[in-house]
C-alpha cells in the first residue's frame, strides 16, 4: 500500500517542518527524493539522516540549494541534478513564508513577498518541472495550502491570498493536465505542532486546540501522510481537490 517504489520527487521546503517530514515520508514509501530549500546545511543533514534509515530505494536523498523567490534561479538548479534524478515524478509544493500584519499596517514589500514566495515560485517551478511530466504522460504535482486559504484570518492578508491562490492554480492546472496523465492537488494543514506553535504559552495552545473538533494541533506527519496519499497510485483518479488536513478547525 501507497508505495512508491521508481518514483523520483521533489519537495519544496524541506528543511524542516512539514517539507522535512514529507520528504522523510516519500522516502520511506520507495520514492527518490530531491530536497529543496535555501539552508543547503541542514538539506545535507536531512538527507544523510533519510539514507541512513533506508527505505524501498535505500533512502536516496539529494540536497538542491533553491530560493523559490527567485524564479530565475529554478531552471538552472533543476538542469543541474544528476541524471538519475532529472525525470521529476512528483512536484511538492511546500516552500511558504509569512509576514503578517493588519492590512492598514501591511508594507506592499510584505505583500509582494509573500505572493511571490508561496504562489509565483509555486508557478514557476511547477512550470518547470510539468513538462517532463506531460512527456512521460504521468506526474503528481501536490501544493501545500492551509485552511487559512479556505476561511481568512485577520492579519494575514497577504498568506491567505497566496494560499488561496494555489488552490485556484491548482485546479486550473487539473483541467490542463488531466488529458496527460497528471494530477494536480491541494492539501491544506490547520494548526500544526512547529518551532513557531512550541513558542506559544500554553493557554494560547489551549485555546488553539479548543477550536478543532478533534481537540489538538495537527503534528507534521498528518499532513505528510496526506501528501503521500495523493502522491501514490491509490489516488490516480482523484485531481483538482483540495484535502482539508485540520483536524476539524474548518469544515
Amino acid at each position: 500500500m501507497l508505495r512508491l517504489d521508481g518514483r523520483t520527487a521533489l519537495v519544496t521546503g524541506a528543511s524542516q517542518g512539514i517539507g522535512e517530514a514529507v520528504a522523510r515520508r516519500l522516502a520511506g514509501q520507495g520514492a527518490k527524493v530531491v530536497l529543496a530549500a535555501r539552508n543547503e546545511e541542514r538539506l545535507r543533514e536531512v538527507a544523510a539522516e533519510i539514507a541512513a534509515a533506508g527505505g524501498g530505494t535505500g533512502g536516496m536523498a539529494h540536497p538542491l540549494a533553491l530560493d523559490v523567490s527567485r524564479p530565475e534561479t529554478i531552471g538552472p538548479a533543476i538542469k543541474g541534478l544528476p541524471a538519475e534524478l532529472a525525470e521529476i515524478d512528483i512536484l511538492v509544493n511546500n516552500a511558504g513564508m509569512t509576514a503578517d500584519n493588519l492590512l492598514l499596517r501591511m508594507s506592499l514589500d510584505d505583500w509582494e513577498k509573500v505572493l511571490r514566495t508561496n504562489l509565483t515560485g509555486a508557478f514557476a517551478l511547477t512550470k518547470e518541472l510539468v513538462r517532463g511530466m506531460m512527456r512521460r504522460r504521468y506526474g503528481r504535482v501536490i501544493s501545500i495550502s492551509s485552511v487559512v486559504g479556505l476561511m481568512g484570518n485577520a492579519g494575514q492578508a497577504n498568506y491567505a491570498a497566496s494560499k488561496a491562490g494555489l488552490i485556484g492554480f491548482s485546479k486550473s492546472l487539473a483541467r490542463e493536465l488531466g488529458s496527460r496523465n497528471i494530477t494536480v492537488n491541494v492539501v491544506a494543514p490547520g494548526y500544526v505542532e512547529t518551532a513557531m506553535t512550541e513558542k506559544l504559552p500554553a493557554a494560547s495552545r489551549e485555546q488553539l486546540a479548543g477550536a478543532i473538533a478533534l481537540g489538538r494541533l495537527g503534528a507534521v506527519d498528518d499532513v505528510a501522510w496526506a501528501v503521500v496519499f495523493l502522491a501514490g497510485e491509490e489516488a490516480g483518479y482523484i485531481t483538482g481537490e483540495t484535502l482539508n488536513v485540520s483536524g476539524g478547525l474548518y469544515i
